[in-house]
């Protein structure tokens, strides 16, 4: 039964995987089995995330540097990792950001910043890496999306944030439903507000209350953790889903059965 779930002979990256969820999604997988490599911008943020992985739990993991909102880049690691890796069997897309103004006030170059990087982004990397899944008959993709794909928020701010996480949402679905005859299986994660960097400093100006009142709207009392995205992710990469897709996993502490 355990072997449904090993990634041993896999190989897998992690787009976004130089901090928080995908950085815990990546030293997971590594640990279940697959030879892992993460991929971002910033090659100080990669090189730290690799010695932490390592200092967390012994496992080695390789990197690369990406643009992910530039298609020529994207398209550049999918040729390099073909060369240095050859089968690709697993993509995580942990990338994200997020910008925070008042619907009426939004600027609209930060809105579609926002588009590019975490609906565009996304798609370029499911188009490429997809194109060289479809010539191995097999694959996993794994985007990371968030509660906000499903549900709103009373808090303003979060137009641009929750609108790309809907598309999102969508997009892995149609992803789905065009890649499933290629033996490609698309599935999504949809986390709660989660202890990352990006959200601790929002968090910061909220004052000293404001992680137990967000805690509170949650039937489990409490926020999400990076590593409460690790096993949706090594179940949406094994074999024990081989039969599940265009679905969207929430490690949410019950807040969208409430919200």
């Amino acid at each position: 039964m355990t072997d449904m779930f090993s990634l041993a002979g896999k190989n897998a990256v992690v787009i976004g995987g130089a901090g928080g969820i995908g950085q815990a999604i990546a030293q997971g997988l590594a640990q279940s089995g697959a030879r892992v490599a993460i991929a971002s911008r910033n090659v100080e943020s990669l090189q730290r995330a690799v010695d932490e992985i390592k200092a967390a739990s012994g496992m080695e993991v390789a990197y690369y540097t990406v643009d992910a909102g530039d298609e020529e880049s994207i398209k550049a690691l999918v040729d390099k990792m073909e060369q240095e890796v050859g089968r690709i069997d697993i993509l995580v897309n942990a990338q994200g950001i997020n910008k925070k103004f008042n619907a009426e006030e939004f600027p609209m170059d930060a809105f579609k910043q926002l588009f590019d990087i975490n609906v565009a982004g996304v798609m370029m990397c499911c188009k490429h890496f997809g194109k060289h899944m479809i010539k191995n008959g097999y694959g996993k993709i794994v985007n990371v999306s968030s509660v906000r794909g499903k549900i709103a928020t009373a808090a303003p701010g979060n137009a641009g944030y929750c609108g790309t996480k809907g598309a999102l949402d969508m997009l892995t679905r149609q992803l789905a439903s065009e890649f499933g005859k290629y033996n490609i299986t698309v599935n999504g994660i949809g986390p709660t507000l989660t202890e990352t960097p990006m959200m601790t400093e929002i968090l910061n100006g909220r004052g000293p209350n404001a992680r137990k009142e967000i805690a509170d709207k949650h039937p489990m009392k409490r926020m999400g953790l990076p590593g409460d995205c690790v096993g949706p992710a090594i179940f949406l990469s094994s074999e024990a889903s081989c039969f599940v897709t265009g679905n969207i996993i929430y490690p949410d502490g019950g807040l969208t059965a409430v919200g």
